[in-house]
């Protein structure tokens, strides 16, 4: 099988495509043909030349972390949740996420997730819940891994700049219906950091790893 990745050394060198031969188990994962390729000390590419090893994010490998969110046949995808025999033809292509700066290879940086929760002050400090709450919705809310994959395939979000996307509208909903006094305050930075210009494709939840209703959560705050 073959195996085509864009690879980049730096934040700030160009990027390339190198090309690997995959002669694994065809059975495993992305991650596990990740691994399979850089298991070697001596990794070469398919044309014989000797290369490094290959850059890219893993922690759990049970698909409950999200560190291993990239870009694979065009689709966003966790590379441990992404099996080979599910893929269709006989070559694997992987990106990096192009929503943030990539670190190397398939790494990148989403500090932007976190900073846009931060400056808006969506964490839940005292618990205060509202009355009459889906209790069962919170729990698929509180779910999101983080990875960044809704926001990778969004049509809305760019740099994270203004619109931060459904990762954002799920913490926002959490913190309004478990701390009432920033009710009103989370209503407002949702509105306008999300609920005012989403266009509702709902491609977010089409990809997320978690199956997060999204739509819940977007219903609940802009009643």
């Amino acid at each position: 099988m073959k195996v085509r990745i864009l690879r980049q050394e730096s934040p700030t060198s160009e990027q390339y495509w190198e090309s690997f031969e995959y002669d694994g188990p065809q059975d495993a994962s992305v991650a596990g043909m990740l691994d399979h390729l850089n298991y070697s000390d001596d990794i070469v590419n398919d044309a014989g030349q000797k290369t490094r090893r290959i850059a890219w994010e893993c922690s759990c490998l049970q698909g409950a972390c999200g560190a291993c969110a990239m870009v694979i046949n065009g689709m966003p995808a966790l590379a441990c949740d992404t099996f080979l025999k599910d893929l269709e033809g006989n070559e694997v292509v992987l990106r990096p996420l192009t929503k943030f700066p990539v670190i190397r290879d398939l790494a990148v940086d989403r500090t932007s997730i976190h900073h846009n929760l931060k400056r808006c002050d969506v964490y839940i400090g005292a618990y205060q819940p509202l009355g009459n709450q889906s209790f069962s919705h919170q729990y698929d809310a509180a779910k999101c891994l983080k990875c960044g994959l809704c926001l990778e395939i969004c049509p809305n979000y760019t740099n994270g700049n203004s619109f931060f996307g459904a990762v954002f509208a799920n913490d926002c909903y959490l913190v309004y219906a478990r701390n009432r006094q920033k009710s009103r305050d989370i209503k407002k930075v949702y509105a306008h950091h999300f609920g005012n210009t989403c266009s509702k494709s709902l491609t977010c939840m089409d990809v997320c790893p978690m199956d997060i209703p999204t739509i819940a959560s977007m219903a609940k705050l802009n009643r």
